[in-house]
């Protein structure tokens, strides 16, 4: 037996006791102490996991408030510029609520290329839709058709 006068650190759980218990009672004892360390570790798991939930909690309306003001941001500032928000906004594939803009073709010219005309022609294109196509008469349509190049 260790005794504190001979200047040995005693062991981790202090100096043993000396008893005239029996085994029985020394094992009830330890089982007694074992238990209530399990009892401690318990609840020391069970407030650690209540602590975790709470701060889980309070992230996820942090991140929900945040994500709320973002959408208003991005609300107001649609409101203001539909065009701008448009072209910031994520797409998936499709492009469903987009301000389309109708473009001034106009001034646009439209290259008569005569193999193009032929393919389409072959394709099942019907001469007024390629005289359109082309901004050109039907008339020179079928002249294009006519002087067919042979393959």
């Amino acid at each position: 037996m260790v005794d504190d006068s001979w200047g040995v650190t005693p062991p981790r759980g202090g100096l043993r006791v000396r008893t005239n218990d029996s085994l029985e009672e020394r094992a009830a004892a330890r089982a007694k102490a074992r238990e209530a360390r399990a009892a401690d570790r318990g609840a020391l798991m069970a407030e650690r996991m209540e602590a975790r939930a709470a701060f889980r909690e309070r992230e996820t309306l942090a991140r929900e408030t945040e994500r709320a003001a973002r959408r208003e941001a991005e609300e107001a500032a649609a409101a203001r510029d539909p065009h701008a928000a448009a072209a910031k906004r994520h797409r998936t594939s499709g492009r469903k609520d987009v301000v389309r803009e109708q473009r001034d073709t106009r001034g646009y010219t439209t290259v008569v290329d005569e193999g193009r005309i032929r393919e389409l022609s072959k394709r099942g294109a019907s001469l007024s839709g390629l005289a359109a196509a082309f901004g050109i008469k039907p008339e020179e349509i079928e002249h294009i058709l006519a002087t067919a190049e042979p393959c």
